[in-house]
C-alpha cells in the first residue's frame, strides 16, 4: 500500500502547490513531509494536512489501528531519499552513510556537486582526490546539513555579565538573534 498511498497523496496536494517530499508509516504514526519551491508556511501545512487527513479517511493506512498524523515541512536539515531530492540539493553541504560493505568511509560530509538518476557526486576536502561519486544504492541515509554564516568570533574570555547571542533559523531560513545572559 505504500507506493499506491504515496502518489495518492502526491497528487492529492500538486493542485496545492505542493511537492510531497517523504511518506513514512511508523508504529502508530503517518508522517507526511510537503514543500514547495518558496517554502510551506503553517497555513499551507494546514491546508495540506486537511488534505491528507481527507484521504486517509478513505484509504486507512493502517486498518484497525489508531495513528496520529504528523504534516511538517522539511525543516533545515532535511532527508534526501530520492534522485531529485539529490539533484535539488546540488550546492549544499550533505551527511551521508553508506551501506556496510562500501569502500571508504562510513559517514562522508561534503558538497553535493551533481546528482542524476544514478548517483551522485559529493566533493570535499575529506574525500579522496577532493571528490567521489556514490551511486544511491551506497546510500543508507543522507541528509542536508544546515550551515551558520560566517565564523565564530573569538571570545573574550570574559564569562559573568556578557550575553550569549545564538543565530536561530526561521521557517523560512532567515537567521534571527536570540539572547540568553548568563
Amino acid at each position: 500500500m505504500g507506493d499506491e498511498l504515496t502518489d495518492l497523496l502526491a497528487s492529492t496536494l500538486a493542485p496545492l502547490g505542493l511537492e510531497l517530499v517523504d511518506m513514512e508509516l511508523r508504529s502508530g504514526t503517518v508522517r507526511v513531509v510537503v514543500d514547495r519551491g518558496d517554502g510551506a508556511d503553517l497555513e499551507m501545512i494546514a491546508e495540506a494536512t486537511r488534505a491528507v487527513s481527507a484521504v486517509l479517511d478513505t484509504h486507512d493506512p493502517m486498518p484497525g489501528q489508531h495513528y496520529t498524523l504528523e504534516v511538517s515541512s522539511p525543516g533545515v536539515e532535511r532527508p534526501l531519499r530520492t534522485p531529485g531530492h539529490f539533484v535539488r540539493a546540488v550546492g549544499e553541504t550533505v551527511t551521508i552513510r553508506t551501506t556496510t560493505g562500501s569502500q571508504g568511509d562510513r559517514r562522508v560530509t561534503g558538497r553535493v556537486a551533481s546528482a542524476d538518476s544514478d548517483g551522485f557526486v559529493l566533493e570535499g576536502d575529506d574525500l579522496p582526490e577532493g571528490g567521489r561519486r556514490f551511486s544511491y544504492d551506497e546510500v543508507e541515509r543522507a541528509r542536508t546539513v544546515f550551515e551558520w554564516g560566517g565564523k565564530p568570533r573569538p571570545s573574550s574570555g570574559r564569562r559573568h555579565g556578557s550575553a550569549q547571542h545564538r543565530a536561530v533559523p526561521s521557517p523560512r531560513g532567515a537567521d534571527r538573534e536570540k539572547v540568553t545572559t548568563s
